[in-house]
Parts: structure tokens; sequence; C-alpha cells
């Protein structure tokens, strides 16, 4: 990954602070398996997901949206929180999401799907690099 990012540590120090599931996605570019994750059908009124690497703000519960995909849906982002990368993958080119403050892996973008959202945009992303909070911070008001 990129070291531009403000949060900096080894491949040791973030082994040290993720379990290994959460390093495989996170620093690996891992995939967690459709309809396993933890907020893949979890629909607060009111709170804020945070990325499990960093706690950096990413996502309002506001912006989560059922899209039947089996991973958690957003039509959008806290402005700043995620950069967007392109993906040549598996032989396809797809837009990869990644915590604008550590890197860290979150899922793919996918634009013009047809959602009823501000955005047409589905941020198909990994609920293991996710943490909850029912709090809204002030980070995730900008």
């Amino acid at each position: 990954m990129p070291d531009n990012y403000p949060v900096q540590k080894s491949t040791d120090e973030w082994r040290a602070v993720l379990s290994p599931q959460q390093f495989r996605i996170l620093r690996e570019k891992g995939t967690e398996p459709a309809g396993t994750g933890k907020f893949d059908k979890h629909y607060p009124s009111v709170g804020v997901y945070n990325c499990a690497g960093c706690h950096a703000p990413l996502y309002k519960a506001s912006h989560k949206f059922n899209s039947g995909c089996g991973w958690p849906a957003y039509f959008d982002s806290i402005p700043g929180a995620v950069t967007r990368h392109e993906d040549r993958t598996f032989g396809m080119t797809r837009t990869e999401i990644v915590c604008s403050n550590c890197g860290g892996h979150l899922g793919h973008v996918f634009k013009g799907e047809g959602f009823n959202t501000p955005t047409d945009e589905r941020h198909c992303v990994n609920s293991i690099s996710l943490l909850f909070s029912e709090e809204d911070s002030a980070a995730a008001e900008k």
C-alpha cells in the first residue's frame, strides 16, 4: 500500500493491533464471504462506522442502505474519509476504496447500478473493516 497516509505502521505493528482476519482484509486486501459480516443487516438510525484499523470515521449510519449484495452498502462516505484507487485484479477493472487515514482496504465502490440513492453509488464494504459507534463524532460532521 502507498506510504502517504497519516497513520503509518509496520507490518508487525499492524499484526499486533489487528486480528488475523482484520489484517487479511485491511492490510492484504482480502474479502469476507458475502452475508457473513456483522454489519450486513445492521441498520441503525444514528451513529458512525469507523475504520477498524485506525478508528477514523468513514460512514454515517444515514449513508447505509440495503443493496442485497451481502456486504454493508453505503451511498456515500464522510467527505475526505475514503480514497479511491483503480483495481485491476481478477481480470477486471474496479474501484477500490481505502481509509484515507491509514490506507486500510475497505472494499469497492460501484456506480450506476440504479439504486434509489442520492449518488447512485454503492460502497460495498467488508464488515470486518469497520467498527460502529452509536455516537456521531464531531469529525463525522465535516
